[in-house]
């Protein structure tokens, strides 16, 4: 295997507070993800998205930038951009009679069959947004009914070598299923956080069809992507109705899984580390961005939204990217 087989540059991922036609017209793009409709009037490009979450607070727009001229194009309901290491792609699916299980499904099937063919086949990270994520109750809740679908989507792809992933609820009423995704050339390497049992692997109380993803996701690059952490030990919430408390735990998880990914020398959380923090009351927003100052002192940049957990009981949840 050649040196070049083994690693990859790393991907330069950023938050910018431009429009998107100006940043996509910047050399090296590979995607721009929106929130909060910023950047999104006139844009017809397979590199933009628009994320229907409010943010709480200064928004921005999520730039990913590669090493090499970047192609882009469409190929079915997917949009896709990639260099010669990574590849971003996305998929909006539109619910039928608000069945969300069969939206998934038939945007997994879909995502299945475009990275066979993809110049970046093996995925690293996936992100999930959809309306009413908690509307329904016991296995008719639409968290629930998203799983049985994505797994019946991807049916036999990753066995238990999941990607990292992300699913979050939005409340702009529309009944469209938003996937996006990082990709690359080579693998990456799963990450499983020892405090809590792997997602995979979740009681049946949790639903007819665990979550699948991994904690995180080491990239060949280095990177370690986090997937959506919240204050979940072993398979249980904690600290229900406790903003605060559930933060440190959720802080607590994410230094956990940094340490797993790399116990030889890790980093303190926080340095090189780009966080998009996810909170279900706004009024929450001020003591998050208060205690993560604290404790993330060095992070290159956090994104606060407005969005629901896969939880009821949850009220604030973290993934990013750590260099």
């Amino acid at each position: 295997m050649t040196e070049r087989a083994a690693t990859l540059p790393p991907l330069r991922i950023g938050y910018a507070r431009a429009s998107a036609a100006e940043i996509l017209r910047e050399p090296n793009v590979l995607a721009a993800i929106g929130f909060d409709g910023v950047g999104k009037g006139g844009v017809d490009d397979p590199r933009w998205l628009s994320v229907g979450l409010d943010a709480v607070g200064a928004s921005a727009i999520e730039v990913w930038r590669g090493s090499g001229p970047v192609r882009s194009g469409r190929d079915g309901h997917v949009r896709w951009s990639h260099d010669d290491d990574y590849g971003f792609f996305a998929i909006e699916v539109e619910e039928s009679s608000g069945d969300i299980a069969s939206a998934a499904e038939a945007a997994y099937r879909e995502i299945v069959a475009f990275i066979h063919a993809s110049a970046a086949p093996h995925v690293l990270r996936l992100w999930n947004y959809f309306d009413a994520i908690n509307e329904g109750d016991g296995d008719d809740e639409r968290y629930r009914r998203f799983c049985v679908g994505r797994a019946r989507g991807m049916a036999g792809l990753w066995q238990d070598r999941y990607p990292a992933a992300t699913a979050i609820g939005r409340r702009d009423g529309v009944r469209v299923l938003q996937v996006y995704a990082l990709a690359a050339r080579i693998a990456g390497l799963p990450v499983e956080n020892p405090r809590q049992v792997n997602a995979w692997r979740y009681p049946r109380e949790y639903g007819p069809t665990p979550p699948t993803f991994a904690r995180g996701m080491t990239t060949p690059a280095g990177q370690l992507l986090i997937s959506g952490t919240a204050a979940v030990v072993g398979s249980a919430s904690r600290h229900h109705d406790d903003v605060g408390a559930q933060l440190d735990e959720t802080l607590t998880n994410v230094e956990s899984l940094i340490r797993s990914a790399g116990a030889n020398g890790a980093k303190a959380p926080g340095l090189g580390s780009l966080l998009k923090v996810y909170v279900r009351d706004a009024n929450d927003a001020p003591l998050v961005v208060a205690k993560l100052g604290e404790a993330m002192r060095d992070a290159d940049g956090i994104l606060v939204l407005r969005g629901d957990i896969c939880r009821r009981e949850l009220l604030v949840e973290i993934d990013g990217v750590h260099t």
